[in-house]
């Protein structure tokens, strides 16, 4: 490039070097642009349920991504098992749920453990277009295996009541790769401990960990808590809020340098959904965590138990886990057990309404609570949601209320006999329950409340309200791992 005649020598110099420097700029950006956007792979965010909210800008709206690590043993996972191990498009090893608040002041990563039991949806293969009918009581993990991804999403969103907005699933040598990418990641374990199946080995107290030791610890079954895969859960947690706390003092997030260096190792061995496969909306979501107080980034475990039909299984924990659903649609800070709001129509199936009042009716004496006929039907489909309802009555004053099963109904009702008009209503407002959905029922002695799927979580209708004890920690807390007792090695 000829600089300008008759400008002085500096001039001159100055001229080329800032046209220089911006040709190089330019086409080092060109460079990892292309460089990145070759990396990424990407399939349908979804397998055919219909999407009922707006998409979500990633760069201002609340944004939740289910990440998701696969199993799938092919191309270079292969030196960790054969093709016979994962069929189809494999199974999701890990699956956590992240959640960004629209004012980037919030993060949680919600994990679902892969034995829980649940219902699978109807999911379409986007390669074959093959139709799979729903399953039910499966392994969350499995949802994938048919359809692909998206069946996944799909499944996540019929368990949780939520829209999923991006995926991301990453294999065994995203960890690696990551890890390395970082300089290591510091874990502790309150002993010494050696799994043969994954081949962890560490002594006891801290340890910085990468490649494969770092993916041994985010993979061993039997290592840790009592060797089952929720003490897997509480590592992979416990991991990831030490790789927060790293990247975040080390101002990885700022930093373009580091944040292309990561960017080009989790590429290499990410997919993401159709809305998230360029490099500029990967950029966006990483720039919005750089300013998250440590303390705000939860770590979250769905409240499971053993199932009933399998103890190697696992179901969910009522009316607890409901509750923590209800909670993330209505976007509740986790990390406030307690914390409460009115939970979206679109949410609960509730319609705003004025609280309950019935039809002016002639003077009577104050009733005795203690004294009254109340009964509550539970319609919600959740185990012990009924018995939940029952003791806030009692809780109320309603000390002879008791609870049954009844067939299910999606909407809540309050249902009272001849003279017990006052009853009605009051209990309807000690459970919140709109004037709307509070009427005389023939035949029927006293009062009874009919929970519907609307009514599925907290004591009060259409509020939503935070669980205890569902974070498990924060990015801030520095644990230690218990080790399985039958892995302590001396």
């Amino acid at each position: 490039m000829n600089a300008p005649k008759g400008l002085p020598l500096w001039l001159k110099v100055t001229a080329v070097t800032v046209s220089l420097l911006m040709v190089g700029g330019i086409a080092f950006a060109a460079y990892w642009v292309v460089r990145l956007q070759s990396n990424i792979s990407k399939a349908p965010l979804s397998a055919g349920a219909p999407r009922t909210e707006a998409v979500a800008n990633d760069a201002t709206d609340r944004l939740q991504i289910l990440i998701l690590g696969s199993d799938t043993r092919d191309g270079k996972n292969s030196e960790y098992g054969s093709t016979q191990d994962s069929t189809g498009y494999g199974q999701s090893d890990v699956m956590m749920l992240l959640d960004i608040s629209a004012d980037n002041k919030r993060v949680s990563l919600t994990s679902i453990p892969r034995d829980l039991l649940v219902d699978v949806p109807a999911c379409t293969d986007p390669k074959t277009n093959t139709l799979y009918q729903p399953h039910s009581n499966v392994m969350i993990n499995s949802a994938m295996a048919e359809a692909g991804i998206g069946c996944a999403v799909d499944t996540v969103n019929k368990l949780t009541g939520l829209q999923i907005d991006h995926f991301m699933m990453a294999d065994f040598n995203a960890v690696k790769e990551l890890s390395n990418a970082v300089g290591g990641v510091s874990v502790c374990v309150s002993d010494a401990v050696f799994d043969p199946d994954s081949g962890l080995r560490l002594p006891k107290g801290t340890s910085t960990v990468q490649g494969e030791q770092a993916l041994s610890f985010l993979r061993t079954r039997h290592g840790f808590g009592d060797g089952s895969d929720l003490g897997r859960i509480q590592a992979q947690q416990g991991f990831l809020s030490s790789l927060t706390r790293k990247i975040k003092s080390d101002g990885t997030l700022g930093n373009p340098q580091s944040l292309l260096s990561i960017a080009d190792a989790v590429t290499k061995n990410l997919t993401v959904d159709d809305g998230l496969a360029s490099v500029q909306s990967l950029l966006t979501i990483g720039s919005r965590l750089k300013d998250v107080d440590l303390s705000k980034v939860a770590f979250v475990s769905v409240p499971t138990e053993p199932a009933a039909v399998d103890p190697n299984r696992l179901q969910l924990v009522q009316p607890q886990a409901s509750q923590l659903f209800a909670a993330m649609r209505a976007n509740l800070d986790l990390t406030t057990p307690g914390a409460t709001a009115s939970a979206s129509p679109a949410a609960t199936g509730a319609q705003p309404s004025s609280p309950a009042t019935t039809p002016s009716a002639p003077a009577v004496p104050a009733y005795d609570k203690a004294l009254q006929q109340v009964t509550v039907a539970d319609g919600t489909g959740i185990a012990s949601r009924g018995q939940e309802i029952a003791a806030t009555l009692r809780d109320g004053g309603f000390t002879k209320a008791s609870h049954f099963l009844a067939a299910a109904t999606p909407k809540t009702a309050v249902y009272y006999g001849a003279g017990y008009a006052d009853v009605a209503s009051d209990i309807a407002n000690l459970l919140g329950i709109p004037a709307s959905q509070v009427e005389p029922s023939q035949g029927l002695v006293g009062v009874q409340v009919y929970l519907g799927s609307d009514f599925d979580s907290g004591t009060k209708y259409g509020v939503a309200s935070v669980p205890s004890n569902v974070v498990k920690q924060t990015a801030g807390d520095v644990k230690c791992q218990a080790v399985n007792p039958a892995l302590v090695t001396r």
